[in-house]
């Protein structure tokens, strides 16, 4: 079977399901086995927050356990054997992706064969055949090749959970000298908000409050701090509008694609005042990770 999985910052994203990428270590067993991979005698709630910023993936275990329960979700939801082999199919965004690529994939590609562990107290036995990467964003775009049909250049903005990742594509090709990866992601929107409503009303509001309130979702909250992340919803897309054209592309004279978490929030406060030449907004956070099983499909179907 064929998985993809899109490792982001905020949340481990696969064709159908999502969850914070979060995870927390117990020695022994925790009051619930949902949510709880247990792999090599240690017990793993994944989904719980979310974890330390590291920028370097492979530097400790913890993607590759959020890994084994994201192909442990996506077996549950396809009602597939728990004894498989897969093919994972995972992205690196395209400035790193030269730089990053084999590392990654050593990472998840172990040579311990195959991979024993339990989630959620039921017994998985997969046997990984091997890693396809592929650019972050750009693979999205293989489910909706109508964004780019009969445009010359096309702008990509993908708004993840630590980053914004920028690339312009030329007659539907990747310009890979035009990538740039900016540190405005939605967790620092979220961050900055939370501190503001704190300064201004006292009220501590969660993550999951100002993330539904910035989408425009339903949410039982004082006035005032709605008001309060509405405001900074849009000094928040105000910031990256601003940052994307110090970066040197013109909003206004290319038509652009927005995708990744961010997305709705930018659908949701940008104005016809910001002069955005044919925005287009991908707002399925499972995008990328359908994108790239889609292309694996491809692959094998030649």
């Amino acid at each position: 079977m064929i998985v993809g999985i899109d490792h982001g910052y905020y949340a481990i994203k696969t064709r159908q399901v999502s969850f914070p990428s979060g995870i927390i270590r117990y020695d022994y067993e925790p009051y619930t086995m949902q949510n709880v991979l247990q792999y090599q005698g240690k017990y793993y709630v994944c989904g719980t927050g979310r974890q330390t910023l590291v920028k370097n993936k492979t530097s400790n275990d913890n993607y590759y356990l959020l890994t084994l329960a994201a192909i442990a979700e996506e077996i549950k939801h396809r009602k597939a054997e728990r004894k498989t082999e897969a093919i994972l199919a995972v992205g690196l965004p395209l400035s790193n992706f030269g730089r990053e690529k084999q590392g990654f994939r050593e990472y998840l590609l172990r040579k311990e064969q195959p991979v024993r562990f339990l989630y959620e107290s039921e017994l998985y036995e997969i046997t990984i055949k091997d890693v396809k990467l592929f650019p972050q964003g750009y693979s999205a775009l293989a489910l909706h090749p109508e964004y780019l049909k009969n445009e010359p250049s096309v702008l990509l903005v993908d708004i993840g959970g630590w980053t914004v990742d920028l690339m312009r594509l030329d007659n539907a090709v990747p310009n890979a000298a035009t990538c740039r990866s900016l540190e405005l992601g939605v967790i620092r929107c979220i961050d900055e908000t939370a501190e503001q409503v704190r300064r201004n009303t006292g009220l501590s509001v969660t993550e999951t409050q100002i993330e539904r309130v910035l989408r425009g979702e339903s949410c039982s909250m004082a006035e005032e701090a709605r008001r309060i992340i509405q405001e900074n919803g849009r000094k928040y897309i105000e910031r990256i509008l601003s940052a994307v054209t110090e970066s040197g592309f013109d909003l206004r004279a290319v038509p652009t694609v927005f995708m990744g978490g961010g997305s709705a929030i930018l659908k949701r406060h940008v104005t016809a005042q910001d002069a955005i030449c044919r925005p287009v907004f991908i707002e399925d956070v499972h995008a990328n990770a359908t994108g790239y099983e889609r292309i694996v499909e491809q692959m094998w179907a030649r």
